[in-house]
Parts: structure tokens; C-alpha cells; sequence
């Protein structure tokens, strides 16, 4: 029997390569994943084209996935510099990559990416068309605008960044109720511009189902962007952001009936007693697809420190129903990131994943902690590291401050906690003073 998606496949009862080798990485039944991605509740982003790919799932009931996102710009347009960050990002086992470059033509480097890649890789097309096509936002077409998606689709792409929501309606919303921050989606800000010069609908909108069939050709997840997410906390959960919401709903069902993945992408910048009503609401408007969350951020006084504005957001929203996080750097706001931002971006988005997969109960996710804790009672220090999220700098710092007594660090010296519990419960001589 043949299928067209992943989702195809799981309506109809066949179990894909893609979908045993997720099953096997969650430790969960292949046959309950399968009825998940059948629901449209679970994702494997897949491209048939993308041929390094090792497979994830995001959503229901699996562990939170990052995102990684890279690119370059017309200020810094090196292409080495952002494979590296790929390198990298690998390394730290990131589980997707998301190739964000706005200038140049991205064509060579965004396939490279994906042939060198096996994390999921995703983009946003609408980013590339000014330099796929050389000319001014407003003279693209919505013929072409739809021929770069099938370009990316051609490349290998797995998912893709759409915001098919922002059409002349939510515009209207947008104009009469007024933000503080604007539109600050980079895509939904072009959408926006392109629709007002052109006083014409959404393309991505009113074409949707030919936007479908391309992904459904390559097995493209559909991203649906959140144009009008709140780029500050005053502008969360207002009338612009809901009423895209409630859009992205309803174009969720018709991608289903068209068996294309769909993930459903969030705020942005939130107050943190905010989050919770928010990933409800996602998941109630948009029947139980994967939610992935840009932050959010809960508070807007931090640049320079957004990488854990983001994670102390990204935690709560995980606990609460979201399945995938984008990173946030120390850059945001700022610069383009570089490599150290990245790695900082990276390790603190992967504390909030894994303190969220604790909170929800994800298996295995507790047993990580746990085998921590016993090392460290037992002061064994290589076990410590080996366990360590982010090894390198656990293990630097301990080696630029040695103790005198190796058992213990600089901090406490001979007493340590540990030191002293591990000798007093095996009956041995304390020995605080003496060497």
C-alpha cells in the first residue's frame, strides 16, 4: 500500500521507517505513535528529499525538542561561519535547525545544510524570495511566492515556517486595535507590507490549497506561523494575537484532510501568569497539534540575558502543553548570534525542555536527575561529568579552582555535605582539620 505523508501512512494503518525509529528513540509503542501522528498530534517532519535525516517526533506525550536557528544576513553573509554553527548544534544533539538567511542567494547553503544535517531542518520561505528573485518585495508574485516554497521543497526542507493566517481580516484586526510593539514577526511584517501595497489577500492564504499540495508532494510539515505573535509582554493575548489563533484552527483541519503535518508556532513575549491559559487555548483553538513556542519571554528589560528570559518561559509553557521550543540567544534583540551565543542559547533551552519533560512526567526524563543526585553522594566526579548537560563547562571550572582534598571542590573544601555524610554513614574517620 502506498502513502504520500507521514500522516497518510498513519490513517491508514502502515507503520513507516521514520515513525519505528522515533518510537524506539521515545521508548513508546509504535502502534500508539502511529494513531497520534494519524491524529495529527504527533509530527515526524520528513522530507523524502532530506536523505541524512534521523528522524524525531514532536508532540503529545514525547520529550520537548529545540530548535536551532541560524543564517545569514546582508551583514553578515558568511556561509563558513553558519555551517559550523551547524557542526555544533549537532554536536549538542539540538533536534532541529532552522535556516533563517534574508539575503544572497541561500540556494547552495540551504542545501548543504540538509545534506550535512541530521536533525530536522526548517525555513521560511518568504525570507528567501527577495534574493531567490532579486526584486522588490511588492513586484513578487503569488505565483513565485509559491514556486520558492517548491524550492525548498526540492532542497530537502522538513518544515516550513507559513504565515498563512495573517490574511485581510486579521489586518483589519490589527489596524483597529493598536500595539505597542507592532507586528514584530520578520514574515508577518512582509506579509503585511506586501498585502498593503498590493491591496491584495494573503497569498499563502488564499492559494492554501495548492500551498498544501506542495508539501504534501515532499512531506513538508507546515509550520503555521503566528505573524501577530506579542513582541512585548503589553501586547500578549490580545484581540490580533487570538483572532490569528482562532485562524490557524481552522486551517490546521483542512492541511489534515489534505494528510499534511501540521506544528502551530506561539508568543513571543508573555508574562509568566499569562502562560499556562495560553497553551490551553492553543491546544483547545487548534484541536491537540504540536505547539512550538519562540520564548516566550517573560520580560522585556533583559537584552543581553534573553537566553534566560526565554528559558524560565519556554519551562512553563512546555509544563503546560507546548512540544517544541526555539532557542533564544544572549544576541537576541542585539546581533546576529555567534558561535558562543548559540552554544549559550542552546544549553539553556534544552534546561527549560528537560525541566518541563520532568514536570509532565516523560519517561525516562526523572531517571537523567536521579543518576546526577547518586554521583554526587557518592562525590564521583567522572559520573558527574559524563552527566553533565553541557560536560565542557562543568569540567573547566572545576579544573581553573582544585581543591586541596580531591573528594570535595573549592567551595565547601573537607565539608562538603557529601564528604561528610558518605564517611559518617560508612563509619569512617571525619577528619575536617587534618590533612
Amino acid at each position: 500500500m502506498s502513502y504520500t505523508t507521514q500522516m497518510d501512512a498513519a490513517k491508514k494503518g502502515i507503520i513507516t521507517s521514520e515513525m519505528e525509529i522515533v518510537a524506539a528513540k521515545e521508548d513508546i509503542s509504535v502502534e500508539k505513535l502511529r494513531g497520534l501522528v494519524a491524529e495529527g498530534k504527533i509530527v515526524i517532519p520528513a522530507n523524502r528529499n532530506h536523505k541524512t535525516l534521523s528522524p524525531e517526533g514532536v508532540g503529545q506525550g514525547l520529550k520537548t525538542k529545540i530548535n536551532v536557528n541560524l543564517g545569514i544576513s546582508k551583514d553578515c553573509p558568511e556561509c563558513e561561519k553558519e555551517f559550523e554553527k551547524v557542526k555544533v548544534a549537532l554536536d549538542m544533539k539540538a533536534e532541529a535547525i532552522m535556516d533563517l538567511s534574508n539575503y544572497g542567494k541561500t540556494e547552495g547553503m540551504r542545501r548543504k545544510i540538509v545534506d550535512m544535517s541530521t536533525a530536522m531542518i526548517g525555513t521560511v520561505p518568504i525570507y528567501d524570495a527577495v534574493g531567490f528573485y532579486d526584486k522588490e518585495l511588492k513586484d513578487i508574485t503569488a505565483e513565485e511566492f509559491l514556486k520558492v516554497v517548491e524550492k525548498h521543497g526540492q532542497d530537502g526542507v522538513d518544515f516550513i515556517t507559513i504565515h498563512a493566517g495573517l490574511n485581510r481580516e486579521a489586518v483589519e484586526t490589527v489596524k483597529r486595535n493598536k500595539r505597542l510593539t507592532h507586528i514584530v514577526s520578520r514574515g508577518g511584517s512582509l506579509l503585511f507590507a506586501w498585502m498593503e501595497l498590493n491591496n491584495k489577500e494573503n497569498p499563502f492564504f488564499e492559494y492554501y490549497d495548492e500551498l498544501l499540495d506542495i508539501c504534501a508532494k515532499y512531506d513538508m510539515t507546515i509550520s503555521l506561523g503566528d505573524a501577530l505573535r506579542p513582541g512585548s509582554i503589553n501586547d500578549s493575548t490580545d484581540a490580533n494575537q487570538i483572532k490569528e489563533l482562532i485562524a490557524l484552527g481552522e486551517l490546521t483541519k483542512r492541511a489534515w484532510k489534505k494528510n499534511v503535518q501540521v506544528i502551530i508556532e506561539g508568543p513571543g513575549h508573555m508574562a509568566l501568569n499569562e502562560i499556562e491559559a495560553n497553551m490551553l487555548l492553543q491546544k483547545k483553538l487548534c484541536h491537540g497539534a504540536p505547539f512550538y513556542v519562540l520564548g516566550p519571554l517573560v520580560t522585556d528589560v533583559a537584552p543581553g540575558y534573553d537566553h534566560i528570559t526565554s528559558a524560565i518561559g519556554g519551562a512553563i509553557a512546555a509544563t503546560y502543553g507546548a512540544d517544541f521550543l526555539c532557542y533564544v540567544t544572549p544576541a537576541e534583540h542585539l546581533r546576529l548570534p555567534n558561535l558562543e551565543d548559540m552554544k549559550e542559547g542552546i544549553v539553556a533551552t534544552k534546561i527549560a525542555a528537560h525541566a518541563a519533560d520532568i514536570a509532565k512526567g516523560i519517561k525516562g526524563a526523572r531517571e537523567w536527575d536521579n543518576k546526577m543526585s547518586k554521583a554526587r553522594a557518592d562525590i564521583d566526579w567522572d559520573t558527574m561529568f559524563a552527566l553533565a548537560l553541557e560536560p565542557e563547562k562543568a569540567r573547566r571550572y572545576r579544573a581553573e579552582s582544585k581543591p586541596h582534598d580531591e573528594e570535595s571542590c573549592t567551595m565547601c573544601g573537607k565539608m562538603c555535605s557529601m564528604r561528610t555524610m558518605k564517611k559518617i554513614l560508612n563509619g569512617e574517620d571525619l577528619n575536617i582539620l587534618r590533612d
